[in-house]
């Protein structure tokens, strides 16, 4: 793996987590943002494949539980991040390319990540006020999640794509 597909990946992260946890914030709608840090997740799966996407999730998963105002038991960002990392990896090649494709790839893995998320914190005894709040927490994520696909994935994946290698043996090239 070649340090700069690390270092783009790593300021990939970086940048989603800031204006997540920063700019985002402010305009939360019931409390819910769109979950950047997810779809940098996402698109690294969609490109790379899940080996890197489940590392990558790993590292963004962390960075979201210890960023301030994290307010949970670290390590239920990560262990998310990594599930969405192995299913948007394992989406078919032929399919990656189909825009119809990539925004039912964001809207499983946001379901995904989100429910595991709240479903981590009532096992580790988060309080949750009821099921029907989870379920519409989980619901708006999606959407917002969806409606930021047309925005956020196709630089992400234009730029993964530019850092993947050349393809094919040597004295093909």
């Amino acid at each position: 793996m070649s340090a700069v597909r690390v270092l783009a990946a790593a300021a990939a992260v970086l940048l989603a987590a800031l204006l997540q946890v920063s700019v985002l914030s402010q305009v939360a709608w019931h409390g819910v943002v769109p979950n950047l840090v997810l779809l940098v997740v996402v698109a690294a799966g969609l490109v790379r494949g899940a080996s890197f996407a489940m590392v990558l999730g790993l590292a963004a998963g962390l960075l979201l539980d210890l960023a301030p105002p994290a307010d949970h038991v670290a390590g239920r960002w990560a262990l998310a991040l990594v599930l969405v990392g192995l299913v948007a990896g394992q989406v078919n090649r032929e399919a990656r390319g189909s825009a119809g494709a990539v925004v039912a790839t964001v809207a499983v893995c946001s379901l995904l990540g989100t429910t595991v998320f709240a479903l981590t914190g009532a096992l580790l005894g988060d309080p949750i006020t009821s099921v029907g709040s989870v379920l519409g927490v989980v619901g708006l994520a999606l959407l917002l999640d969806v409606v930021l696909t047309p925005l956020v994935l196709p630089p992400l994946m234009a730029m993964f794509r530019r850092l993947e290698p050349a393809r094919g043996l040597a004295w093909q090239r």
